[in-house]
């Protein structure tokens, strides 16, 4: 697939800026998400990655972060990487006459705040920036030259709406309803298809991407099998969203064609799902892949607002995968 190939709108960007409504001061839950999983990456590192064989071609380490959006979550995921790659130098003891540099690539839509994301880069950080624009449904690097890629609460979001589900004479036709809770099965298995078609893009292009011996790690919500999308976190969220949009059509606030016409372009995998995708991909060796819980937040982040609140008090229903893969 080409470097211009994408299918993601540009409106599914976050909102830049450092305003009351942008994404930089309303991400402490993906924050939370980065400080929960610092020790895991550290430890996939320190038993996973192969620094010799990394730098046997090449005295820079580049890293991007898919999907990075804009705020200080990406710089706080950046520098624990780093950190944990050079403790693994310096605990490999390698007979090299440097130690590596870093390159870090951040990496959204075109339609990123990409300035406000540069402006507040650590004045102290130990590595070069730079920004790449583009889907990560698709190609952004040459072929060969990543040793690790990120990425965090990103791959649950479509590459594009099923468009059955817009269409009326479908039996995926969502009427009423602005994603899959509580849907028909033909509507669960138009977001399952689509979601499929985006992961095995996404892998493809990763695979060509990076170096062998490189390492992927990926953190995104995940459906526990056996248990109702309705009752997991991520579910309910989504479900109350949806209850409120009903109830501004029946307020006349908006209309019933509206609500048709709007469907959330995420999808929440299984475990089982996700290990089918990587395998028929046949690029990457599983290092691991198991269901996580971010943890209970500090009580100060949950006084900020009902949605912490909301975890606190059902923190068994917020459920993630953490997946480490390596490039074969």
């Amino acid at each position: 697939m080409g470097a211009s190939a994408t299918t993601t709108p540009e409106l599914y960007a976050m909102n830049g800026g450092d305003g009351r409504f942008s994404y930089a001061k309303n991400s402490f839950l993906q924050g939370h998400n980065v400080t929960a999983s610092k020790g895991k990456i550290g430890e996939a590192i320190a038993e996973k990655l192969d620094l010799e064989i990394l730098l046997s071609t090449s005295k820079t380490i580049r890293i991007v972060d898919v999907g990075c959006s804009v705020g200080p979550n990406t710089f706080l995921a950046i520098q624990n990487i780093i950190e944990s790659i050079e403790r693994k130098y310096q605990a490999q003891e390698l007979n090299i006459n440097q130690k590596p540099e870093f390159q870090v690539f951040f990496n959204d839509l075109t339609s990123n705040d990409f300035n406000t994301l540069f402006s507040s880069l650590p004045p102290d950080r130990q590595y070069f920036a730079a920004g790449v624009p583009g889907s990560f449904h698709g190609r952004l690097f040459p072929e060969g030259s990543i040793h690790f890629c990120y990425s965090s609460i990103a791959l649950h979001i479509l590459s594009k709406v099923p468009e059955e589900l817009l269409d009326k004479s479908s039996p995926s036709w969502n009427r009423g309803r602005i994603h899959y809770i509580n849907a028909p099965d033909e509507v669960v298995n138009a977001y399952a298809t689509q979601y499929a078609k985006g992961i095995e893009i996404f892998l493809d292009a990763r695979a060509k991407e990076m170096v062998p011996g490189g390492m992927a790690v990926m953190i995104f919500p995940a459906n526990p099998t056996g248990i109702p999308y309705s009752q997991t976190y991520t579910g309910a969220m989504f479900e109350l969203l949806e209850s409120s949009i009903l109830d501004l059509a029946k307020e006349g606030k908006i209309s019933e064609a509206q609500v048709d016409s709007f469907n959330l372009p995420m999808y929440v995998p299984s475990l089982e799902e996700m290990m089918e995708l990587v395998q028929k991909n046949g690029c990457f060796d599983i290092e691991k892949m198991e269901l996580t819980s971010p943890g209970v937040l500090h009580e100060s982040m949950t006084n900020t607002s009902s949605m912490g609140k909301a975890i606190v008090m059902h923190p068994s229903k917020k459920v993630q995968l953490f997946v480490v893969l390596k490039r074969k």
